[in-house]
């Protein structure tokens, strides 16, 4: 079953949809820790973070299905295989991204309820904190990864399709 586009104006959809997720990838995690790290980042972002986050996850499983159709298509290698066992690992680092994000956007959406102060301390300070520095720790481990796992992708994609296909001189 194919699910998305396989063609694009009669090109392989898998590197222009690549192409899109190797943008989008970073450009989401980076996103996340910034608005993570700074509430008043992500009170500009609004719920613009996590839409940006749903995004990468709905091109991820479009990108890896055109790539498994893309696949069948082309001449078999080894470079080929480890691209598309590395593509298949993308899949849980999206989801991560799309639940961090989610996570930092309700963290910061409104301010928590008030807790009372106990022996004149104030615990409403450290009750809103500990949250968001977990957050903040998820969402730099999420994106580091993503982005890390985008990259090793990219690599051995490239590797595959250009290794051996082109002259280090000119004609």
């Amino acid at each position: 079953m194919t699910l998305g586009p396989t063609l694009i104006n009669g090109i392989p959809a898998h590197p222009l949809l690549a192409h899109a997720v190797v943008v989008l990838v970073p450009l989401a995690a980076l996103c996340l820790v910034a608005c993570a790290a700074w509430p008043s980042v992500l009170r500009r972002f609004g719920v613009v973070l996590p839409l940006m986050a749903l995004v990468v996850l709905v091109l991820v499983p479009l990108t890896t299905n055109a790539g498994e159709w893309l696949e069948e298509r082309v001449r078999e290698s080894s470079l080929l295989e480890e691209h598309a066992e590395l593509g298949e690992g993308m899949l849980p680092w999206a989801v991560g991204l799309l639940a961090a994000s989610v996570l930092v956007w309700l963290l910061h959406r409104k301010p928590p309820h008030p807790v009372p102060q106990r022996d004149g301390k104030d615990v409403t300070a450290r009750t809103r904190t500990w949250p968001r520095w977990v957050a903040l720790f998820l969402s730099v481990v999420v994106a580091a990864g993503a982005v890390v796992q985008v990259y090793r992708i990219g690599d051995s994609g490239a590797r595959s399709v250009w290794r051996g296909a082109f002259s280090a001189t000119a004609d």
